[in-house]
């Protein structure tokens, strides 16, 4: 497409008043416009893109606008950079999502009109239904979104462009005996280092992600009716995968120390537990050393496996961290999965699995058979960037941007909000857990109903009559995208509340979504 026909395209976009973006600042328009018009498919596979400078003199914008955009689009996936050739929309793009709320919704009653569409198994139904994956326009508040600012992009084209220049072509086949061995020694260090974990090598396994970790696991570790134990509330991912592979799901509801087993829990015998002990998501508690010695006790009394997703540990701003469960497991009962995904882009699909010693040989051939990995070229770039400090320079970054931005929304919510919210989960991640105080439901109406005395502020009376999910729905209305944490709930939700990820707003973009935000839950709770 001509540079001209391009921005004219584009200049009509970036204008409309009604556009969502309309407030944001010129660079996150211009990103959104062009990824609209990607996934539009105005802009094809492999249409090469004008040079930044042509771009910015035709929209009269700034380069570093123009830049900005196109380096963020790059690292999601929509572009590919080659170094003296130019930039062009990628073969593949990530996945793609309605792009307003209008498409939002029409995207919802289709799946109405096709609930149980006949050529799903149940297994396929089971893992579709309800699912916490709604797609959705990722906007400001969006759980897991990132901003890439801080991310060094050339410094990642520079160290990809290594392996090309110099090809090794043992790189470009499938990824055999657990991934590129290198990759695999510096997860093991910088694990042992950070986390505390208890590994070798040998015992790390390069998946594509926890989703694919939680998967092969439980292949190869439970059968059909077996039963598993989820925190509750739970990662939707993790649950409808254990769902789908024809496990039994007995929700342990969760408390300020993490999860927290009944009496008649601790009498069950599970196959496996599914826990997120550094940052429970979605309430954002971390698990305390006393409830991670009782787990592991259990463990090993019962012979059962402890899945430890360890998903955003990077990111602690108080105190110090505990150590991982693994590095306290005596009985190597604990598999141990992490992602890269939240510290360098989503779209590397790069993690990691450490599995006991005993079963390396049966993870490694379930491995390979089953999904026949590969990112070989990746990988070896990845192990640049730990080994020679790039991965801790940007870790380090990152907490000293994401706390002033978690710092300035809290204090933002407490202020306009007050008591009608508890914010939860501060400590460490990427999201703020916003639990509603049912006290304060319709609590501008005298005659409003109020919790039996006696009862738990917030557990007492299941919701308080809060309609989280519409809440949700009306902020995606006015350009936000945010969850209710009613749909993280096995049954009868205990609390109601919303997710807000700040990771993707920067600092000083903060107050006035907040304020949007504030004044919007003030009207649906009056």
């Amino acid at each position: 497409m001509r540079s001209y026909d391009l921005a004219e395209l584009l200049l009509t976009e970036l204008h409309r008043a009604d556009s969502p973006h309309q407030a944001a600042p010129l660079n996150r328009r211009l990103y959104h416009t062009l990824r609209a018009t990607i996934l539009a498919g105005y802009l094809t596979a492999g249409t090469q893109l004008p040079s930044t400078r042509d771009l910015a003199r035709d929209l009269d914008l700034s380069r570093n606008t123009v830049m900005s955009a196109i380096n963020q689009l790059v690292a999601e996936g929509y572009l590919t950079a080659q170094q003296g050739s130019g930039t062009y929309v990628s073969d593949t793009l990530p996945d793609q999502r309605p792009l307003t709320p209008a498409s939002a919704s029409r995207a919802r009653q289709a799946r109405d009109a096709e609930a149980n569409p006949r050529d799903l198994s149940q297994r396929g139904c089971l893992l579709t239904r309800d699912s916490g994956a709604e797609q959705f326009e990722v906007q400001p508040f969006a759980p897991g979104a990132l901003e890439f600012t801080e991310f060094p992009i050339q410094l990642w084209q520079k160290l990809q462009a290594k392996y090309w220049r110099g090809l090794d072509r043992d790189l470009l086949d499938y990824g055999q005996q657990g991934g590129y061995m290198p990759l695999r020694a510096a997860i093991a260090q910088y694990l042992t280092l950070s986390r505390s974990v208890r590994v070798e090598p040998e015992q790390v396994l390069i998946t594509s992600g926890t989703q694919q970790a939680i998967d092969l696991t439980a292949r190869l570790l439970t059968d059909h009716g077996d039963e598993a134990w989820v925190e509750n509330p739970c990662y939707w991912g993790a649950r409808r995968a254990l769902e789908a592979g024809g496990l039994r799901l007995r929700p342990i509801a969760v408390d300020a120390e993490g999860i927290a087993p009944s009496d008649s829990d601790w009498q069950s015998n599970p196959r496996l537990i599914y826990v997120t002990p550094s940052h429970q998501y979605p309430l954002g508690h971390v698990m305390s050393l006393q409830r991670r010695r009782a787990l592991l006790k259990f463990a090993a009394s019962r012979r059962c496996w402890i899945f430890e997703d360890d998903y955003d540990s990077e990111f602690r701003y108080t105190g110090r961290p505990f150590a991982s469960l693994q590095g306290l497991d005596e009985h190597a009962q604990v598999l141990y999965s992490g992602t890269f995904s939240k510290v360098m882009y989503p779209g590397i699909r790069l993690g990691y699995l450490v599995v006991p010693r005993d079963l390396l040989p049966a993870f490694n051939t379930g491995l390979y058979d089953i999904y026949r990995p590969g990112q070989l070229m990746l990988q070896a770039a990845l192990t640049d960037f730990i080994n020679e400090g790039h991965l801790n320079t940007l870790i380090r970054r990152l907490r000293v941007a994401y706390r002033a931005r978690r710092d300035e929304l809290a204090r933002r919510i407490q202020q306009c909000l007050g008591d009608r919210v508890r914010i939860s989960g501060q400590e460490s991640g990427l999201h703020l857990c916003l639990v509603f105080n049912p006290e304060c439901a319709g609590v501008d109406d005298p005659h409003a109903a109020r919790p039996p005395e006696g009862a738990h502020p917030t557990l007492g009376r299941p919701g308080g009559g809060v309609d989280d999910t519409a809440i949700a729905d009306a902020a995606t209305a006015h350009g936000m995208s945010v969850r209710p944490l009613s749909r993280y709930y096995i049954g009868e939700p205990q609390q109601r509340g919303l997710i807000l990820g700040y990771a993707y707003v920067p600092t000083e973009r903060v107050a006035p979504w907040a304020k949007k935000l504030c004044e919007l839950i003030r009207r649906q709770l009056a």
